[in-house]
């Protein structure tokens, strides 16, 4: 493979590398900088240039917290690929939309490296989009869900562009992972999404959807308006890293909002997609059982410890009395008593995770391929629950590292808590998942059964992987009458 590999697109020529025998063109720009009269508007596409673009360093992370971003980094909407076959292969494309609570995150972490991905036979393509007040922010005459917004617009650049990277655009997989497979859910109901993405994958999707009367409460108070309304004017007179900063100084006040905002007060985040009609036109679990998606085969799953790492409870007792507020606020229809008897003999700490997990993100997995196969279209459904140490098990994102197979030996055994063992199972279990992904990704998984309700097969990932009933059928039970929707203001 050529060292220093060139494709053209429609922009202009890019030159990459070659690494492991996998191209790699890293800061691809797939839309203008969102800055001056472009700030906090639709995307616009990328400006030609003439000559050879370099393309070995990522583009700069969209302004966020401890990503050492400036004001003067302002080409924030690029994408990376990752191509076995820079020739005709028309190989399968799989483009990622990573996580960060909708607050954070960029392609240039390396635990998303796409090198693995792409060496099993597929092209990889990774993209930053506008998080944080920039991206999901509601703003009075300002699109909402711009972040939403640049993923289509990446999704269309690979639409024109992936052929000469060695892709098919008639075969193009979208996967994400937290609040990249709310993303993913999103784009499932958006009409701008027909034609740019055959299949989908959702990792770990939260239950947080907005109305706009929420998103515009919580804007007013990032904004810090007497009036209780973020307009263009009091958030466009701060730079994106000061809104930033005024963002980080909500995050911990955020539970003093429960009784004024509802349950979305307890999460890591002020921010969700905005179901405002418009640009998404209605929240996955409808959308779905309606048969909006019934056209895209869909892979979703969770972890089985989803909230162990949110959890600062976690290893300490709690009170009675914040188990019972918790149940009382994440899941009104059930009593603490309900969590108890499905749960017998579990310690009430352990209850207050379960609880914390069931809402946030497994029963909106599961319900959501519930919707799909009852609008009408085909999902598969996993959860992981393989894990390498006890202390966390198996946690939110360790689906991801498996995946993308990012993390190494050391990582594991130099752990003080990783059992023995472990490294030999991470490596066998990262190649069954990733070769799964792919085969989904290529073929629609023929061999693995699809969700149904009489069954509600599940591939559960352990040291064997097998395909059973849905393991967390007590907590589903318990949750089988609820209807994940918008989340709005408490009445």
């Amino acid at each position: 493979m050529n060292s220093n590999p060139q494709v053209r697109t429609d922009a202009g020529i890019v030159r990459g590398s070659s690494e492991h025998n996998v191209a790699v063109f890293r800061g691809i720009p797939y839309a203008q900088p969102p800055v001056g009269a472009h700030r906090l508007r639709n995307p616009v596409p990328p400006a030609s240039w003439d000559g050879t673009r370099e393309a070995t360093v990522f583009g700069p992370p969209v302004p966020q917290t401890g990503a050492g971003c400036s004001d003067r980094d302002t080409q924030w909407l690029t994408l990376n690929v990752w191509s076995p076959d820079l020739g005709s292969a028309g190989l399968p494309v799989m483009v990622w939309i990573h996580g960060g609570r909708y607050l954070e995150g960029h392609t240039a972490n390396p635990h998303q490296n796409g090198a693995a991905l792409a060496a099993a036979g597929v092209i990889v393509v990774s993209l930053n989009y506008r998080v944080g007040a920039e991206g999901f922010a509601h703003i009075t005459g300002a699109p909402n869900n711009r972040g939403l917004l640049d993923q289509i617009s990446a999704l269309t650049w690979v639409q024109h562009n992936i052929a000469a990277f060695g892709g098919n655009p008639d075969i193009v997989t979208v996967f994400g992972q937290s609040a990249g497979a709310g993303s993913v859910a999103s784009l499932l109901t958006m009409p701008t999404r027909a034609g740019l993405f055959r299949r989908a994958i959702a990792q770990s999707l939260p239950g947080t959807f907005f109305t706009e009367r929420l998103a515009a409460a919580i804007s007013a108070e990032i904004a810090g308006d007497p009036e209780k309304r973020a307009t263009p004017t009091a958030l466009a007179q701060l730079s994106p890293l000061a809104l930033v900063a005024a963002t980080e100084r909500l995050l911990p006040r955020m539970p003093s909002f429960a009784d004024a905002w509802g349950p979305v007060a307890l999460t890591p985040t002020p921010f969700s997609p905005i179901v405002d009609g418009a640009t998404l036109p209605e929240a996955p679990w409808p959308a779905l059982a309606r048969g909006a998606a019934r056209d895209i085969e869909l892979l979703v799953g969770h972890t089985r410890d989803e909230y162990s790492l949110f959890n600062l409870w976690r290893g300490h007792d709690i009170s009675e009395a914040l188990f019972t507020e918790t149940v009382h606020r994440l899941a009104p229809w059930c009593q603490p008593a309900d969590y108890r008897a499905t749960y017998p003999g579990t310690s009430t700490t352990d209850l207050y995770e379960t609880v914390h997990a069931d809402w946030l993100f497994r029963m909106p997995c599961e319900h959501l391929a519930a919707a799909h196969h009852a609008g009408g279209g085909t999902a598969r459904f996993y959860e992981l629950d393989w894990s390498f140490t006890p202390d966390e098990g198996a946690a939110h994102s360790l689906d991801m590292l498996l995946v993308f197979g990012t993390l190494t030996r050391n990582d594991i055994t130099g752990h003080p808590t990783a059992r023995p063992g472990a490294a030999d199972e991470y490596e066998q279990l990262s190649r069954r998942m990733r070769n799964d992904w792919v085969d989904f990704a290529t073929h629609g998984a023929p061999t693995w059964p699809p969700y149904e309700p009489g069954t509600r097969t599940t591939r559960v990932y352990d040291t064997d992987t097998t395909d059973q009933p849905y393991p967390e059928e007590p907590s589903r039970r318990l949750w089988a009458h609820h209807r994940f929707d918008t989340l709005d203001l408490p009445s």
